[in-house]
């Protein structure tokens, strides 16, 4: 008898999503490679509010994902602007040199695939809410289409 595959979905949904994991490696880089580089007093704030801004992407995506589609993508929008902070603390990085030029690229690379990803998802959350609307105002545009109406 062949068995069938299950497939292993996590108790914490949001692990299954593609751009919480990109999110978690993004922050484990992030620090991994601001420590590695030491840590000179003067940039003990920048590696402490870069990897705050990093985690910042994925836990804002783990808090949403137990809202509502709405509060969801107000996450999700909190989440870019985590990205767009993690942005600039890459800029600055590099002009102190924290990041070399190969790191600074990788980390702009990582943060506008992890927008594209975070624009895709608000999207689609946003179709699936006028998909939900369009339906809810189609049964409440004729209150009496489904009345049999006998003259």
């Amino acid at each position: 008898m062949e068995q069938q595959e299950e497939k292993n979905v996590s108790f914490f949904r949001f692990e299954d999503l593609r751009v919480y994991a990109k999110a978690t490696d993004y922050a484990s880089w992030v620090c991994r490679n601001l420590v590695a580089n030491g840590e000179p007093e003067s940039q003990k704030v920048l590696i402490s509010s870069f990897c705050h801004s990093a985690y910042d992407i994925a836990l804002n995506i783990a808090e949403g994902s137990s809202r509502s589609k709405s509060q969801f993508d107000h996450y999700l929008k909190i989440a870019k602007t985590a990205i767009r902070e993690c942005v600039v603390y890459t800029e600055v990085a590099h002009s102190l040199s924290v990041f070399d030029n190969e790191q600074y690229e990788h980390s702009r690379e990582l943060l506008m695939e992890l927008t594209r990803m975070l624009g895709a998802l608000i999207i689609s959350l946003q179709r699936s809410a006028e998909r939900r609307a369009d339906r809810e105002s189609d049964e409440v545009a004729d209150p009496y289409a489904n009345d049999e109406m006998s003259y």
